[in-house]
């Protein structure tokens, strides 16, 4: 497959002038392509000409953006194929996950099409109308990560430019082909500026992030690069959405029916390989189930097929780059010697690319590297517990609060449970699920500010009131 694209400024494709970069597919571990690295000039030509375009779009009608937007849908669905292989070529996943991938962008792109911000009456006497409105901030700077390149780069998308902001995307430099491609879509169909695409390595997006034009910043990442960012924001305060990492707890009931809720466990902790914000990352069950809710994972684990996403049949594949592959083989030999036991996988597999198998931890606690920290692959700590009261407090040590889940077969006592969490989104008898009309975020160290939802669009605008004297 051709992997030879473009930036893409103020509705023309370009050259970088900063020569270019190899992106590896990660189930080979060679060169998939090279990708176009902008210079310092080029990423001023993208803000300004964002800035330029925003002069009119502000102004465009709301029929007509809901109009383009459903016609960005399907310019997705048309390219859902090619969409699909460029995913699984350069982040690794099965081909049917990208295909997943690829529809719910879509279907994402549509539901928020379709969301409005009505003007809000505050008083409407003889005297005066007071009304709320809102307003686009500006031009907007993107830096998506590698994970769930397009869905993520669609989160980021699609709120602002239907809340008539412009916008600079930078794609993550491990996955940047895919939002190369989807930018070129969306410029057939909206003005020229509106959507502009950079690519490059870490400079280009430390300069974005402190630009003095931009007045939001969304990012999608780890801790510590967001940091940096809010340190960046400062010079002009500009908006901040951060979505940073999570280790989400997940704690099992007594009395649960294991059999109906192991395979739902697996699925949300192993989503994407292990490779998701708001994957399940520690499980924690009581000492009477503990050894059968192991041994289940463990069948589900052994029964997955690891190998190229590309391949017919496989379910799992390999971890996305070389620095995540060795963290996490860090993490499962670091737990070995520390007395955990590994039911299934622990170590890579012979060959090329970056395979690691599912892999089951038991005899896993707390103060364990792989139980601390994010481990952000296909691994899943299982931590036996005693008293649920104590489980709670563990589940709430982390500085990460993404997510968290409760499962059990008493849903009142389980929700009660998942509210005492100290979490973004707290789950019951499920985890990782996000939805277009639901908000979304993290709070402690994995971030703030909301996506999704009229709460998510809010973000992209500023309020303004608006006080008329009627005398």
């Amino acid at each position: 497959m051709d992997m030879n694209y473009s930036l893409l400024i103020n509705g023309r494709k370009v050259i970088g002038e900063q020569g270019s970069f190899s992106v590896i597919n990660p189930a080979t571990g060679s060169a998939l392509g090279e990708c176009p690295a902008a210079s310092a000039g080029q990423l001023e030509e993208a803000i300004a000409a964002a800035s330029t375009a925003f002069a009119t779009w502000q102004y465009t009608p709301e029929s007509n953006i809901t109009e383009m937007m459903n016609a960005i849908a399907d310019k997705i669905e048309a390219h859902a194929d090619e969409l699909a292989r460029i995913i699984t070529l350069e982040q690794g996943k099965p081909l049917g996950l990208a295909q997943i991938e690829v529809g719910a962008s879509a279907a994402w792109t549509r539901a928020t099409a379709a969301m409005t911000l009505p003007v809000k009456t505050i008083e409407d006497s003889e005297n005066r109308l007071i009304e709320l409105h809102r307003k686009p901030l500006g031009v907007i700077g993107s830096i998506t990560p590698w994970n769930w390149p397009l869905m993520i780069a669609i989160w980021h998308i699609v709120p602002a430019i239907r809340t008539r902001n412009t916008l600079v995307i930078k794609p993550s430099s491990f996955t940047p082909f895919n939002t190369l491609r989807l930018v070129e879509l969306i410029n057939e169909v909206l003005p020229a500026g509106v959507v502009n695409v950079v690519t490059g390595e870490r400079d280009i997006g430390n300069t974005i992030t402190g630009h003095p034009t931009l007045r939001k910043v969304v990012f999608t990442g780890s801790t510590p690069t967001g940091q940096t960012i809010m340190r960046n924001a400062a010079s002009n305060l500009k908006r901040l959405t951060l979505e940073l990492g999570g280790n989400d707890a997940g704690i099992v009931l007594p009395g649960t029916d294991l059999e109906k809720i192991a395979p739902a466990i697996f699925q949300t902790a192993f989503l994407n390989m292990g490779q998701t914000c708001a994957a399940l990352k520690r499980l924690y069950v009581h000492e009477s189930q503990y050894e059968e809710m192991c041994q289940r994972l463990s069948s589900i684990a052994k029964s997955q097929v690891v190998g190229s996403g590309l391949d017919e049949g496989v379910t799992f594949g390999p971890i996305q780059n070389k620095k995540q592959f060795d963290l996490v083989c860090t993490l499962v030999d670091d737990a070995r010697e520390s007395g955990a036991r590994i039911l299934t996988g622990g170590a890579p597999l012979n060959g090329p690319g970056y395979f690691y198998p599912p892999t089951i931890v038991a005899d896993a606690r707390d103060g364990m590297r792989l139980v601390n920290e994010e481990q952000f692959g296909p691994v899943l700590p299982v931590i036996r517990y005693t008293d649920l009261e104590d489980a709670i407090t563990q589940a709430n040590a982390s500085e990460s609060a993404l997510g968290g889940s409760v499962w059990g077969n008493d849903i009142e006592l389980a929700s009660q449970i998942a509210l005492r969490f100290e979490c973004g989104t707290a789950w019951v008898n499920n985890h990782a699920e996000v939805l277009p009309h639901c908000p979304f975020g993290g709070c402690k160290m994995s971030g703030f500010g909301l996506e999704f939802g009229e709460e998510g669009l809010l973000e992209y605008t500023a309020p303004q009131l608006l006080n008329i004297n009627r005398n």
